[in-house]
């Protein structure tokens, strides 16, 4: 039932950038609920997932969007067409009180090959399915004889615009793209160098080695792409340290829909580490003792002076 799936599910489905790669589901969600008289409930809450992980979060009692995304933003500002139809379907079903759930489950999907893209629309009132939209003819179809009216309706004026709306908040974050920062990292200076990048959208991406133009399969570990916890992603790839030039080597991050490749070249200047060496340590202890010794010694002679000219008074 739609009260188990909450409010609004857009789910995407799309192809790695590599056939060699194996297909994975990828999906954006939106959950929308406006509710009455739930106790110690919000009237309206909005959350966004991006992978099952929250990027998201609203309601209408912390008024706060978390984090602060373009599409958290055009939900809130929406906010009051869930509160309108939740009226409304109370009025139909001559329900003047007592507790009430209205429902959004939309949807869309994308065929990264094609461009095309399909979704789906449906309503659900008190935890039973109410009227879905068929994107397809752009007409309802009515789950209940209250629904019909609403069908009626709907139809003669195609589809409401606030529910265009939903679809479109998808499209958008589902064709955005986002850049990563790209950063040489390494733990000492004996281990391996790790190119990372963080921030790129979408998740379908490529990270590898290069020598001399020719991308590299021994010596290096190519990581899996993470979440971030704002709906972007990272991934890295280590690189055993080569014992030749290493101008020879760089870094390549590619993503989906971009047509020029991030190239990375391999710096000692550009990495970037917590390393400190050993005898630097050693050597700054050794002057913090030799310093605090002179400071004694002096402290020392100081007295004895002190002393010598009070014997003399």
């Amino acid at each position: 039932t739609l009260i188990k799936l909450c409010l609004c599910d857009i789910v995407i489905s799309f192809k790695t950038l590599r056939s060699s790669q194996t297909m994975k589901m990828h999906s954006l969600k939106y959950f929308f609920t406006a509710s009455s008289e739930v106790t110690n409930f919000p009237e309206f809450v909005a959350v966004g997932m991006v992978d099952d992980i929250q990027a998201g979060y609203y309601d209408s009692n912390t008024k706060r969007a978390e984090p602060k995304q373009d599409w958290m933003k055009k939900v809130t500002e929406d906010k009051h067409v869930f509160k309108v139809g939740l009226d409304i379907l109370k009025r139909r079903f001559n329900q003047t009180g007592g507790v009430h759930i209205f429902q959004v489950m939309a949807g869309c999907e994308w065929d990264d090959e094609t461009g095309e893209v399909k979704g789906y629309t449906q309503i659900g009132y008190d935890g039973e399915d109410f009227i879905a939209l068929d994107l397809k003819t752009w007409t309802w179809v009515a789950a209940q004889q209250q629904a019909v009216f609403i069908k009626q309706e709907w139809d003669n004026n195609k589809c409401p615009d606030w529910l265009k709306k939903f679809v479109n908040y998808g499209r958008s974050s589902l064709m955005r793209t986002d850049l990563p920062t790209v950063s040489l990292l390494q733990k000492t200076p004996s281990s391996r160098v790790t190119c990372h990048a963080t921030g790129f959208y979408p998740n379908r991406a490529m990270m590898f080695w290069r020598k001399d133009g020719e991308e590299l399969h021994e010596d290096v570990d190519n990581g899996e792409i993470l979440p971030n916890h704002d709906g972007s992603f990272q991934i890295s790839a280590d690189l055993q340290l080569p014992s030749d030039d290493w101008g020879k080597y760089d870094c390549v991050f590619q993503l989906s829909g971009v047509k020029e490749d991030i190239v990375t070249k391999l710096d000692k200047r550009e990495i970037k580490t917590n390393y400190v060496n050993p005898m630097n340590t050693v050597i700054a202890i050794i002057a913090i003792i030799a310093a605090l010794v002179l400071l004694g010694l002096a402290v020392i002679g100081y007295k004895k002076y002190r002393g010598r000219r009070r014997g003399l008074v």
